[in-house]
């Protein structure tokens, strides 16, 4: 978001996504009159600010509108939320407005860091989302100049069980992509079974492919137990604010070789979040940098994770989850 022209086309493809989504009038007004007030924010008062659009579906399909940007971040936020506020000279109903307008909304902003938003419209307006016992974020981005994403991700929920499947396809562009695909399309045929079971017959069907770092994790929520099984440099870590463990996957490329598939199983800590993240992130980030996240829309620990660490040359696909419990 650095011209103004680029408030109209994020605008432009929001209409794409409400039509292909079969958004009658009202709900593709709510989703440009959002896009219209966080870009138009982000223009006038941010450093380096970006908006992310992409669909996603649930019980019912939702729009999601990310805002992130670097600074200056929001000195009084609740102050900032209320209508008639502002610091530009305009009339100040930017935030609140995009807050009444989406059926999730959620804000984090630090100083200096920048500020964080995640807005949602749904097809079924005011109904909550219906995910079980755990609540998703994602962001997903392609490295620079490339027009599909080499990782892939999916996640599958049944009640108080879930997993989930991050796949970055080796290099990146077309090919990458079809071999992160390829592993989600077996995934998605039983997501609940195995991780190692799950890992070695992946290992079977990309050998038609490039290849793909892969990681696997299951989630109990009533037991508080996970278990995991990765090959390749796709990172899954825990992080609860007062311990932070890293699941270790096995060197080797899915498709390409591995060793025999050995499976993690150990305790998923209360308030932890669970992170999967391909290597456009760098993996050196401090766990603390997400305490004031725990209890938020996993969607903007994502956008952190991405707006502070990415490495700027590759696809990045951060997938976070956690208990609904915290909300």
């Amino acid at each position: 978001m650095d011209d103004p022209s680029r408030v109209g086309e994020a605008r432009r493809h929001a209409a794409v996504l409400s039509a292909r989504l079969g958004f009658d009038e009202t709900l593709a007004g709510r989703v440009a009159l959002i896009v219209n007030e966080l870009g138009s924010n982000l223009l006038k008062h941010a450093q380096r600010g970006r908006l992310l659009l992409a669909e996603r579906k649930r019980h019912a399909s939702e729009i999601e509108i990310l805002s992130i940007d670097e600074g200056p971040g929001i000195r009084n936020l609740d102050q900032s939320m209320r209508d008639g506020f502002s610091t530009g000279g305009t009339p100040g109903t930017g935030l609140g407005a995009a807050r009444r307008l989406a059926d999730d909304f959620d804000i984090h902003s630090s100083i200096p860091g920048g500020t964080l938003i995640v807005a949602r419209v749904r097809q079924r307006s005011g109904e909550p989302p219906s995910a079980g016992q755990f609540d998703t974020g994602v962001v997903a981005l392609c490295a620079p100049g490339e027009m599909v994403c080499g990782d892939g991700f999916a996640i599958g929920i049944d009640g108080s069980n879930a997993a989930a499947l991050l796949a970055d396809g080796l290099g990146h562009g077309p090919q990458a992509a079809e071999a992160a695909q390829a592993a989600i399309a077996l995934f998605v045929k039983a997501p609940l079974d195995s991780p190692a079971k799950q890992l070695e017959a992946a290992h079977t069907l990309l050998r038609m492919t490039r290849g793909a770092a892969v990681s696997v994790v299951q989630l109990d929520a009533q037991g508080s137990q996970i278990r995991s099984a990765g090959a390749g440099n796709v990172v899954t870590r825990l992080v609860s604010g007062v311990a932070n463990r890293t699941l270790l996957s096995q060197n080797g490329t899915v498709g390409v070789q591995i060793r025999r598939v050995e499976e993690i199983r150990g305790e998923w800590p209360a308030h932890a979040l669970v992170v999967m993240h391909s290597d456009g992130l760098l993996t050196r980030w401090a766990p603390e940098v997400l305490a004031p996240l725990l209890a938020r829309d996993p969607s903007l620990a994502a956008a952190l994770l991405v707006r502070d660490f990415c490495r700027g040359r590759d696809d990045v696909t951060v997938v976070i989850v956690r208990r609904k419990e915290l909300r």
